[in-house]
């Protein structure tokens, strides 16, 4: 492998210290350029197509994932078996190259590799591998559960879109057009030093009245909104904090989360999950398992389970309850660096490294689908509270909205110039509600899902609207790269952090929500 794509690999995430700083490399991603466009050369739009097929063209060629196997397709195919610093994903990504160059020589499609690699110099096909392992029983029941769970969830999301699809659509655009308006009042309210080292990312609680900031040096700061004074400092990870998670409805009044339970959950990069309480400093229980970095932690909607993503290259799922380990998913090449659940609890995405993102169906364990055009890692994912579209930021610069139901990419924002670190899809207090209607009894459009935010390489956070995926407001601030970024569900609040050991709470210059 070449010793820069391995320096690159081995670093391969934007809060690494000593990555690679993409802010000041110009990039020519940050807006969609169809291929007609004016004033793109004919040669380098063709050029940039071609890239895209061809990794498309890649990642449809079946590779075994058992490295036994991959060394001796290596061996069939006359090439080494082993370079020098070569892991099992280096020796399975340049499997794939080699049989895409293949491809590309006979003039064939992927399928046609696809029927050559199920042969191995014993003979024996792909019918004698085995795919999966038996899950525990308690894995099986937690399948069940999420069903159970689910289901209700989305016949009730079901239930209110159908009412939102009568609303004239004269009622939309005067909506859009005013939540637009107040977007653009957005500016800077406040800032903190929260450390001596770089904040990795931050997360608003439920009730939007404190931010929890994860930093370098392991520590978790809870900050008061809008003051941002030090509430309290969990202190437990040995390394980086990179995945931070609160508990859903979590600080909620009127629930039935007590701030003795579980309210906030974190990962870090010495590979251990720490479950906290807002009673003390010390985490309550430790879920132990990964053996890389631990990246991004989620809570399932009904806050029985916990997902993480690691550099293990796995994603796994745990029972909160018994700080059990339910499921270890494979399926990546690479680091696994993001994930998120949908509304309705059912469905996973998974992103890392390799660039491809995957979305699994959790009550049977299988993939639904393949996110496959971003062109360089993917570090952010977030489902939009309609439960079909998810969007994806990349070191590509490019945001990325894809459609369940459609199978396929609908649409794509050049976000922000270098790369993408996080995004976050605004899910309001009206995400699951009714829609609510007028004096008139006529029904009323949500603002929930009305936008997005993102930040990344090129020191800004950046406000698109959701329905034309226009840039409506730019937020600049940080002098080094945003690592992460949050919205209150009430709108009154965006929260940001990055390389300059800054949190940054912007607002309104009237103080209101949108």
């Amino acid at each position: 492998m070449h010793p820069s794509r391995r320096a690159y690999v081995e670093e391969g995430a934007p809060d690494d210290e000593d990555g690679v700083d993409l802010a000041n490399i110009p990039v020519d991603h940050d807006h969609f350029v169809p291929a007609n466009a004016a004033g793109i050369a004919p040669e380098k739009a063709s050029a940039i197509i071609s890239q895209f097929e061809r990794k498309r063209r890649a990642a449809a060629i079946a590779v075994p994932t058992d490295d036994g196997r991959v060394r001796q397709q290596l061996r069939s195919m006359g090439q080494p078996i082993t370079l020098f610093g070569e892991g099992p994903g280096d020796r399975r990504d340049r499997l794939r190259e080699l049989l895409t160059q293949q491809a590309e020589e006979a003039g064939g499609g992927g399928d046609l590799q696809m029927q050559e690699m199920t042969q191995d110099d014993t003979g024996q096909g792909d019918q004698d591998e085995e795919f999966y392992t038996e899950g525990m029983s308690e894995l099986c029941e937690a399948r069940r559960a999420i069903a159970r769970y689910s289901l209700p969830q989305a016949k009730a999301r079901i239930a209110n879109q159908t009412i939102e699809s009568t609303i004239p659509l004269r009622t939309h655009i005067k909506h859009r057009k005013a939540i637009k308006e107040r977007l653009a009042d957005f500016e800077l309210f406040g800032t903190q030093i929260a450390g001596d080292r770089p904040v990795s990312l931050v997360r608003f609680s439920p009730s939007g009245e404190t931010i929890a900031a994860g930093n370098w040096s392991g520590g978790v700061r809870l900050l008061s909104v809008p003051n941002l004074d030090d509430e309290r400092v969990l202190r437990g990870h040995t390394d980086r904090v990179g995945g931070v998670s609160w508990y859903p409805n979590a600080t909620l009044p009127g629930t039935r989360v007590s701030p003795e339970s579980v309210n906030l959950a974190t990962g870090g990069g010495e590979g251990s999950i720490h479950l906290w309480n807002l009673a003390q400093d010390t985490p309550i229980s430790t879920l132990s398992g990964h053996t890389g970095r631990v990246c991004r932690v989620d809570f399932h909607p009904s806050g029985q389970y916990l997902a993480s993503a690691s550099f293990d290259t796995t994603w796994r799922l745990w029972d909160v309850n018994t700080a059990t380990e339910l499921l270890l998913q494979e399926g990546h090449s690479r680091e696994v660096y993001a994930l998120s659940f949908n509304t309705d609890g059912s469905l996973l995405a998974s992103a890392g490294l390799d660039s491809i993102g995957r979305i699994w169906d959790l009550r049977t364990g299988r993939t639904v689908m393949i996110l496959d055009k971003h062109i360089k890692d993917i570090y952010a994912l977030d489902w939009n509270y309609d439960g079909h579209r998810i969007l994806s930021g990349s070191g590509d610069g490019f945001a990325r909205c894809w459609d369940l139901r459609l199978v396929r990419e609908a649409g794509v924002i050049g976000a922000n110039r270098g790369g993408v670190t996080d995004l976050r899809w605004f899910k309001g207090e009206d995400c699951m509600l009714p829609p609510a209607r007028d004096e008139k009894g006529e029904v009323q459009p949500k603002k929930t899902g009305t936008f997005f935010i993102s930040g990344g390489f090129d020191k800004n956070v950046k406000v698109f609207s959701a329905d034309d995926w226009a840039l409506e407001k730019t937020l600049s601030g940080h002098s080094g790269n945003v690592l992460g970024v949050d919205v209150t569900r009430d709108a009154r609040w965006i929260a940001s952090c990055g390389h300059d050991r800054t949190v940054k709470l912007w607002g309104r210059d009237d103080g209101e929500s949108v």
